[in-house]
């Protein structure tokens, strides 16, 4: 699966058979939060068989099942930009994950934050979470706002790698499903930035990150 393929095909799931990650699909992630911690400075953790996380009231409200795994998304709180950084290396481990055969959902209220088994030393903070599995169903598609809402570029002078860039970034997962972001470009350069609203600095991330891992070039 190409990650274009997994943008495509990746919707959140929050059902999830009761089997546990396979040890190997386990490794790759774990290689990769290794990965991800070491260019980012963030303190990404995976967290398998703890099904206290997900055993709350808004949880159980959220339709979660199953759910006994998770990423938790943890830095520095001395990084302005930690829940930035968090959504997008937090993507990259979410579509790397749907490569694997992994479902996964972005997580930031329906779960115990106090029953979180990561840690989080002094001066950081726990972000969210993102729950992982093997989903009962893969989810379906949200329904997304028109690209000329999303995007200030007139159609006509949108670059072929631009617009691929732009349908990548339409279907990345946002808080509520709010969608408050703007995709522009300034020369050559994509410049993506977030409106007011709850977790937007976290869509923001994870918005950045499909755009660029579907259109090749760097956001600003």
């Amino acid at each position: 699966m190409t990650i274009k393929e997994a943008i495509r095909e990746r919707h959140s799931v929050r059902q999830y058979k009761d089997i546990a990650i396979k040890a190997e699909d386990k490794e790759k992630l774990e290689a990769s939060i290794k990965e991800c911690n070491a260019e980012s400075g963030l303190h990404l953790q995976l967290i398998c068989d703890e099904p206290e996380c997900f055993d709350t009231l808004f949880a159980h409200y959220g339709k979660f099942t199953n759910a006994k795994n998770y990423i938790a998304i943890v830095g520095p709180k001395s990084k302005e930009n930690l829940d930035e950084l968090g959504g997008y290396y937090g993507e990259r481990l979410v579509l790397e994950a749907q490569t694997l055969g992994l479902n996964t959902c972005w997580v930031a209220g329906s779960y115990g934050k106090g029953k979180c088994r990561a840690e989080v030393a002094d001066g950081e903070k726990l972000v969210c979470v993102i729950s992982i599995g093997y989903g009962e169903k893969t989810g379906h598609a949200h329904k997304s706002k028109p690209a000329d809402k999303l995007c200030n570029v007139p159609e006509s002078q949108r670059p072929e790698w631009f617009k691929e860039g732009l349908e990548a970034a339409i279907l990345a997962p946002t808080a509520i499903n709010q969608q408050r972001f703007l995709v522009s470009l300034e020369g050559d350069t994509p410049v993506i930035t977030a409106k007011m609203g709850p977790m937007t600095k976290i869509d923001l991330g994870i918005v950045k990150y499909n755009f660029e891992a579907a259109s090749g070039h760097k956001c600003k």
